[in-house]
C-alpha cells in the first residue's frame, strides 16, 4: 500500500467517523437504549437483521426497540417477545419467517439465563480474541437452535458478527460503543466483509478475490492494520467514505 492510499485512508476515516454517521446506521439502536446489558443485546439483534435496504429493514429493528420499550434486555430474557414474535411461518423480514426471528431470541434468552449477558459467555470463550469470539457464537446458536441467521461456521465471512463486535469492542468512537474494550483486544477485530467492501477493497488494488471468506476479511485486516496498526476497524469508516465518494481522491 503505497503512502497516497494511506494518506487517502486515514483522511476518510475521520471524517466519517462521526455521530453523523450514526442517523442512517443500525448501530443507531444501541445507542437509543439504556445500560450496558440493553445496549449488547439491542446491537446484537440490529446486527443479525441488517442486510438488504436499510429503509426496509430499520423498522423491522425499531419494532423490536418499541415492542421492549427500550428494555431488550429483559424483553428476550424474560420470554416477552414471545408475545410480538410468535413462531408462525409468516414473513418477518425477506427471507426471515417470524419462527426463524423467535428461535434466534429463543437461542438468545437461552445464553442470557444460562450466562448472564452475551460479554459474560465471551468473556469465558473469546480469549480476548474477535475470532474466537465469532466462532463461539456460531457454535452456541448452531448448537441450541439452527435459525439460517446466525453463520453456521466462522469460514464465512460472518459480516455482521463482525459488524457487531466492532459495535461492542472499538473505544473511543462516536459510533461504537467499546462496552466490551476489556474483554477483546481491538487489534484482533476483523473487517466486516461484503460485496460491497470487497468492491472499494478492490479499487484500492487491497484485495484481488472475488469472493467474500473469513480469510478474505482477515487478509483486508492485515492491510488496514498498516494504516491503523492499534485500531484496523476505524478503516471500515475509510472505506465507507471512499465507497460515497466513488472512489473520487480528495
Amino acid at each position: 500500500m503505497n503512502g497516497k492510499t494511506k494518506a487517502l485512508l486515514k483522511e476518510y476515516a475521520a471524517r466519517y467517523e462521526t455521530t453523523a454517521f450514526l442517523k442512517e446506521d443500525p448501530a443507531r439502536f444501541m445507542h437509543l437504549v439504556q445500560g450496558t446489558n440493553n445496549q449488547e443485546t439491542m446491537a446484537f439483534i440490529a446486527a443479525s437483521l441488517s442486510y438488504g435496504n436499510r429503509k426496509q429493514f430499520f423498522p423491522k429493528i425499531n419494532f423490536v426497540l418499541e415492542k421492549s420499550q427500550g428494555e431488550p434486555y429483559n424483553w428476550v430474557k424474560s420470554g416477552l417477545f414471545e408475545q410480538d414474535i410468535p413462531p408462525t411461518d409468516d414473513c418477518y423480514y425477506r427471507l426471515y419467517t417470524k419462527k426463524m426471528i423467535n428461535n434466534l431470541l429463543k437461542t438468545l434468552q437461552t445464553l442470557l439465563i444460562e450466562h448472564g449477558s452475551l460479554q459474560q459467555y465471551l468473556q469465558h470463550m473469546a480469549e480476548n480474541d474477535a475470532l474466537k469470539a465469532i466462532t463461539a457464537l456460531c457454535n452456541y446458536f448452531n448448537e441450541h437452535n439452527r435459525t439460517g441467521i446466525i453463520p453456521t461456521n466462522s469460514r464465512s465471512a460472518c459480516k455482521r458478527l463482525c459488524m457487531f463486535l466492532r459495535w461492542m469492542v472499538r473505544d473511543n468512537s462516536p459510533v461504537d460503543l467499546g462496552i466490551w474494550k476489556d474483554a477483546i483486544d481491538k487489534r484482533t477485530l476483523i473487517m466486516p466483509l461484503d460485496t460491497h467492501v470487497l468492491t472499494q477493497a478492490q479499487r484500492l488494488k487491497l484485495l484481488k478475490s472475488k469472493s467474500t471468506s473469513m480469510s478474505i476479511a482477515k487478509k483486508l485486516t492485515q492491510e488496514m492494520a498498516k494504516v491503523f496498526p492499534n485500531d484496523p476497524l476505524k478503516a471500515d469508516f475509510a472505506l465507507f467514505g471512499y465507497g460515497v465518494n466513488q472512489g473520487q481522491e480528495l
